[in-house]
């Protein structure tokens, strides 16, 4: 019961965190500092060296995750905002790691069984918490 009741409230920080992040973002405000955020939070719910997590390859980013006991569930927001953080990469002009992001969501996400998902930023968090268990 307790695990239960941390994961939901990690889950809920991670989802506010992600639509800060959104609402930093909108209409190009300020998507460089959107994307820090979402780093912030995936250190966060992951319980890890956020910086050293993000700084692995790909596939090293999904095999550690799935080394470390990181919940499920917290690993497919970090990919749903790994894929998001990549589009605020993009509009700030960093093509290059947002490139890494989007592999590192792919690789989660082929790793764990997860699709990502797709629309638009808020959409997408909408059936992230439409999907809440």
């Amino acid at each position: 019961m307790f695990e239960q009741d941390y994961l939901m409230r990690l889950l809920m920080q991670f989802m506010e965190a992600m639509r800060r992040s959104i609402e930093r973002a909108d209409d190009g405000r300020d998507p460089a500092a959107a994307a820090d955020m979402l780093e912030n939070a995936i250190g966060d719910a992951t319980d890890l060296d956020g910086s050293m997590l993000l700084s692995l390859a790909p596939e090293s980013m999904a095999s550690v995750l799935q080394v470390s006991g990181v919940d499920p569930h917290v690993t497919e927001y970090v990919a749903n905002s790994l894929q998001l953080e990549s589009e605020f990469l993009r509009s700030a002009g960093n093509d290059e790691l947002a490139e890494v992001r989007a592999g590192q969501a792919r690789a989660l996400a082929s790793a764990y069984g997860l699709e990502l998902a797709e629309g638009t930023p808020v959409e997408r968090l909408d059936y992230l918490e439409a999907t809440q268990d």
